[in-house]
């Protein structure tokens, strides 16, 4: 009995400095190599910071790219989803309406044609990215609404397309509020 007592004991302390202490430091060494050294990348635009390059925020405006919608409000000290699965009557519901909105805005697609980024929350619920379909699919609004050529707008969501660095890394993207400033800037 002894004997697992004291291993007992020293697996725990084994697993708090791992736990409580290596693994924290690492992080932190990770975060100062990183852009913005774990503080978040600024951005801004005509001299002011406008966003976080990796914080989603909410562009509900028809002339904008529309962000993914978020479960905490975009508000980036408390993040999280809303933790309702697919069959919870109210969420169904909330996603329906969105569905309804989006079609409202975007008359040239049909229901089956909506990304499903734009209906639905991401895990975090601050989610700075689109795929470029989802971008694409706003294309037609965006450009009728600022008097733009679709031909243009494409190009512009086709010039923000972000590739991974490495192929099964992750899908391709977007980022809303670049793609918006970039649109803003145009004559």
């Amino acid at each position: 009995m002894k004997n697992n007592l004291v291993s007992a004991f020293r697996l725990t302390l084994a697993l708090l400095v791992l736990c409580c202490g290596v693994y924290p430091a690492l992080v932190w060494g990770a975060a100062q190599v990183a852009p913005g050294q774990g503080q978040g990348v600024q951005v801004a635009h005509k001299g002011r910071v406008v966003g976080f390059l990796n914080v989603g925020q909410k562009f509900d405006r028809p002339e904008y790219f529309n962000s993914r919608p978020s479960a905490v409000d975009y508000h980036a000290d408390g993040s999280g989803g809303s933790n309702k699965g697919p069959s919870n009557p109210a969420y169904l519901a909330e996603v329906h309406t969105r569905v309804a909105a989006f079609l409202e805005q975007n008359p040239t697609i049909r229901p089956g044609q909506v990304p499903v980024e734009l209906v639905t929350a991401s895990g975090s619920g601050l989610d700075p990215h689109l795929s470029p379909a989802g971008a694409y699919t706003q294309v037609a609004r965006v450009a009728r609404l600022r008097g733009l050529p679709v031909a243009r707008v494409r190009a512009l969501v086709a010039a923000h397309v972000q590739e991974p660095i490495f192929v099964l890394l992750g899908p391709s993207k977007v980022n809303v509020l670049q793609l918006n400033l970039a649109l803003d800037s145009l004559k």
